[in-house]
């Protein structure tokens, strides 16, 4: 009878195991923490509705997702700490990470590991580096550089620019394009500065800009240092126009900057808000109370590359994934994607947008 019982019970514990690794680890890895938070947030809202969308229609190649996330807080060292908890924990996937600095260390851990990695990451190096694993769906920093320097040279001629950047990959990365962007239209940067992010007193920066009668700058980096930027600005009394990045569609920025969010233009991709095909999905956000802004559907579109690849290869095994990733075409709520060799997105394409009352949209011609 003891022996009965306890035969069962082994049956039992053997079934609640396979089940406890019955489901495919997937995972997200950025600033889930510090001053950058909320584009994890973003990040991990759009994660977790991909999923749950999955979920529902009975998983990838019959099994389940579960979510992993790794916060690694922009920090490079704490990147590739997670991407090491990440490869122990046997993720097959990882839609990751955020800042360039984090994104190009973590991915030499995905890349021994045999994990395949899609980002929104945009500095050249991400893909430049000839991985095989890394797919990057928004476009790279000398595109955005081009479409914002061009506008600049443009639009604000006959007044002094200045590139500023936070020294961060990102940040001087983009600036640099910026820069040489407007040369080759012409204008020369009135003022090339640097900054150190997360500080909290930028007066010296606006002494140079005011002194240099600056009316408009170029900024590499994060909304974070923009807000406070601009408030200090208008506290000395200087009127500034700004052109930031993709890391602006975040409306922490108009919460932390007030009316002078108003003067801040931005690069990003197109509003995937706007995308016929992508209004189901949305409607499924806005009805969870979700605004999917910024890099929201990114990560969606980020899991449906994942389950259309592994559904066609009827596998999620590494070589089988990468292969498919990286010779098909894919339906996502962003667009249709596809990838180079470099694993760079076929068809990138940055529009300037504008932050109005707090929200943005295409800046009017």
């Amino acid at each position: 009878m003891n022996k009965q019982i306890l035969a069962a019970g082994c049956s039992l514990l053997s079934l609640a195991v396979s089940n406890v690794y019955a489901d495919h680890l997937v995972a997200i890895a950025g600033p889930m923490t510090g001053q950058y938070a909320s584009a994890g947030d973003q990040i991990r809202k759009g994660a977790e509705m991909a999923i749950t969308d999955i979920n529902a229609k009975g998983g990838v190649v019959g099994e389940k997702l579960k979510l992993e996330i790794g916060d690694d807080a922009c920090d490079p060292k704490q990147a590739v700490a997670v991407a090491n908890q990440m490869v122990n924990k046997k993720i097959i996937f990882m839609h990751g990470h955020w800042c360039s600095s984090s994104t190009i260390p973590a991915s030499e851990v995905y890349v021994e590991a045999n994990i395949p990695v899609v980002t929104v990451s945009t500095n050249p190096k991400v893909t430049d580096r000839g991985l095989k694993n890394i797919f990057a769906i928004a476009g790279r920093d000398d595109q955005q550089g081009q479409v914002a320097g061009a506008y600049l040279a443009e639009k604000f001629k006959g007044k002094k620019i200045a590139v500023v950047d936070d020294k961060s990959a990102y940040g001087k990365g983009l600036a640099d394009e910026v820069a040489k962007a407007m040369e080759a239209k012409g204008v020369k940067p009135a003022l090339r500065e640097s900054i150190t992010a997360g500080e909290k007193d930028y007066s010296g920066l606006v002494s140079k800009l005011k002194s240099a009668g600056v009316e408009v700058i170029s900024y590499g980096g994060y909304h974070t240092e923009v807000a406070l930027i601009l408030r200090q600005a208008q506290q000395a009394g200087l009127k500034l126009t700004v052109m930031g990045g993709d890391t602006m569609s975040n409306t922490e920025l108009a919460t932390a900057a007030g009316p002078e969010a108003n003067n801040v233009l931005f690069t990003f991709g197109p509003d995937a808000r706007k995308n016929p095909s992508a209004a189901a999905v949305v409607k499924k956000f806005h009805d969870a109370k979700i605004e999917p802004e910024g890099y929201v559907l990114y990560a969606y579109a980020a899991f449906q590359l994942f389950d259309q690849a592994a559904t066609r290869a009827k596998s999620t095994k590494y070589a089988d994934i990468e292969k498919t990733l990286r010779s098909g075409s894919f339906d996502t709520v962003i667009g249709k994607l596809s990838f180079d060799a470099k694993g760079n997105s076929s068809a990138p394409a940055f529009v300037v947008y504008q932050w109005k009352d707090g929200k943005y949209d295409y800046v009017k011609k």
